[in-house]
């Protein structure tokens, strides 16, 4: 597992047509966006 650590308005990619971007940490929550092609699924694990 990689750990990163990042600032609000940061942005992490994997590979060439993904970004995962801290948008806002607050109360102990963050709020993250991701911007990825329609094609790939994301599943969030609470959902499972």
């Amino acid at each position: 597992m990689l750990v990163l650590s990042r600032k609000r308005d940061t942005a992490v990619r994997i590979g060439p047509n993904i970004e995962v971007r801290v948008l806002s940490i607050r109360n102990g929550q963050v709020k993250l966006g991701i911007d990825a092609p329609n094609g790939v699924p994301i599943w969030r694990d609470e959902i499972d």
